[in-house]
């Protein structure tokens, strides 16, 4: 039990901060972010929104207990993913650094089925 709580925890750090570094540019509103999300074809006003929404959603995944909220956040965070895959593929299409995302993809796999394994399933 004790290398499960191990790999979930490291797994859920490393995923969290990466959500949460990835945040902060959107939510300061720093050149760099919204020349990037505006060329996505994201509105300025969505570029906040989403970043405490992904603070929020990393809050929530390091919190124990409050399965339902986690199981959300989950969600949310990987659609937040998916979406950003989705939309770069979608203006400049596959470029080869997109395969990073991989990566982080491999990581919050591991941190919910880890997840499932400390906490338990949701009803």
């Amino acid at each position: 039990m004790k290398s499960t709580k191990i790999i979930y925890w490291i797994s859920t750090g490393l995923f969290a901060a990466f959500m949460i570094f990835s945040a902060v540019p959107d939510i300061i509103m720093m050149d760099d972010a919204v020349k990037f999300m505006t060329h996505l074809g994201y509105p300025k006003y969505f570029i906040p929104f989403i970043g405490y929404a992904k603070i929020l959603g990393s809050i929530a995944i390091l919190i124990p207990g409050f399965k339902k909220i986690k199981e959300w956040a989950y969600a949310g965070l990987v659609f937040d993913l998916l979406g950003a895959v989705y939309s770069n593929i979608s203006t400049d299409g596959f470029q080869a650094g997109m395969l990073v995302m991989l990566v982080i993809f491999a990581v919050v796999i591991t941190s919910y089925i880890f997840n499932q394994k400390v906490y338990g399933k949701t009803a």
